[in-house]
């Protein structure tokens, strides 16, 4: 390899970097806390209620945990798995402005943690007043 191929090749490793540098803070949050309720109360059909959200993340609904098990009541501080005591980032997006801003993994932890909380995957209707209520929350 010459030096003017290493060069190029030096040239276009930097040159990558600064494009996902740039773009990898909106890959992280492609979208908003607002937005996914919207798509919730629109699968479930009717409107987000926060007093229900609040309600259905302080109960346990027949099992052991409730959502605030983990995430703490209100979570607007860090939590703590009930099981495994891992740390937890705060869940209200007043807290964290990171929370709720990437659609797949709020998706994959609705899945986990409503299978650990209920036995059974979140309805549409459960996750849009659980999102109401989490946006409700000042800190």
């Amino acid at each position: 390899m010459n030096s003017n191929t290493y060069s190029i090749h030096a040239k276009s490793a930097l040159f990558m970097l600064l494009v996902f540098t740039a773009i990898a803070p909106a890959i992280a949050a492609e979208t908003t806390p607002s937005k996914q309720l919207q798509y919730w109360a629109d699968k479930a059909g009717s409107q987000a209620n926060s007093d229900r959200g609040k309600i259905f993340f302080n109960s346990t609904h027949g099992k052991e945990w409730s959502c605030s098990s983990c995430h703490g009541n209100p979570p607007t501080s860090p939590g703590k798995h009930a099981s495994t005591s891992k740390a937890i980032d705060p869940l209200a997006p007043s807290a964290n402005p990171d929370a709720l801003t990437d659609s797949a993994r709020t998706d994959k932890w609705f899945r986990r943690n409503c299978n650990d909380v209920l036995g059974r995957e979140c309805l549409p209707q459960e996750k849009a007043d659980v999102l109401s209520y989490l946006i409700s929350i000042k800190k």
